[in-house]
């Protein structure tokens, strides 16, 4: 009998116990499930971290980038910076060594031509006449001429015995020997000053000048007292030059002269 019971009992046991496990299957899959959720959250939250910190990353990359990029761009534009300095440092001295070479350029062209003055030809007009002469030559004829209108005849008489001497073809000639004619009657040289008119009339007869001379020429023989030979020198002023105002002077010279 107690044989017989015992499968009874087995089944009983079996069938009491069947629900106490059922619920452990279950509570073990719910703990499973849970714990799979909270791996997955995990999972992703970890995934967020680092994607997180990827962008981070990436993103402080970027503006490590971006800070070298501009550290560069502006050592480039202080670079420029300098350079336009420098150029425009360059620019401001050239344009002062143009300005000074342009000065330069002045100076020297002033000088130039100041010499050139000093040695080119110049046109005068002296007594009716035109020609041209060198600067030393005018200045000698002028310096001489000069000197007689001071009253000292000794000195201009060496003057303008010096020019004439100096300068044999001068276009001053001429007149630098009426001149000098009357500085040597200044001096009361009139033999030597009716050489010099006379060397006037033989060889410009045509000079402004040559009629004054002749009377010139009579003034020192009458100083002389060769009254004979001015009555001939007036006779031919009369004669060569009728209409000239040292013709008008000679009548008059002439009809004052006895002897």
């Amino acid at each position: 009998m107690r044989h017989a019971l015992l499968p009874v009992l087995l089944a009983g046991a079996f069938g009491a116990a069947g629900p106490a496990r059922a619920a452990l299957f279950e509570d073990d899959e719910a703990r499973k499930a849970i714990l799979d959720l909270r791996a997955r959250i995990q999972a992703s939250d970890d995934a967020a971290k680092a994607r997180m910190a990827e962008l981070v990353a990436g993103q402080t990359q970027a503006l490590e980038q971006l800070r070298r990029s501009l550290v560069e761009l502006n050592t480039l534009i202080e670079a420029q910076r300098g350079e336009l300095a420098r150029l425009r440092g360059v620019q401001e001295q050239m344009q002062r060594d143009v300005a000074e070479l342009q000065k330069r350029q002045r100076e020297g062209v002033n000088v130039l031509e100041e010499r050139l003055r000093k040695i080119e030809p110049q046109p005068v007009s002296v007594d009716g006449k035109d020609f041209l002469v060198e600067p030393e030559e005018r200045r000698a004829y002028e310096e001489a001429v000069a000197v007689l209108r001071t009253g000292d005849f000794d000195k201009s008489a060496a003057t303008l015995a010096a020019f004439i001497r100096r300068y044999p073809t001068s276009g001053y000639l001429d007149s630098a020997r009426f001149w000098l004619g009357n500085a040597l009657y200044g001096k009361r040289d009139y033999k030597e000053a009716i050489a010099v008119f006379r060397a006037l009339v033989a060889a410009a007869p045509d000079h402004p000048r040559a009629a004054e001379a002749l009377l010139a020429i009579a003034n020192c023989q009458v100083e002389m007292k060769d009254v004979k030979a001015a009555r001939r020198t007036l006779d031919d002023l009369l004669k060569s030059y009728p209409k000239s105002e040292a013709a008008a002077a000679g009548r008059e010279r002439l009809g004052s002269l006895k002897g």
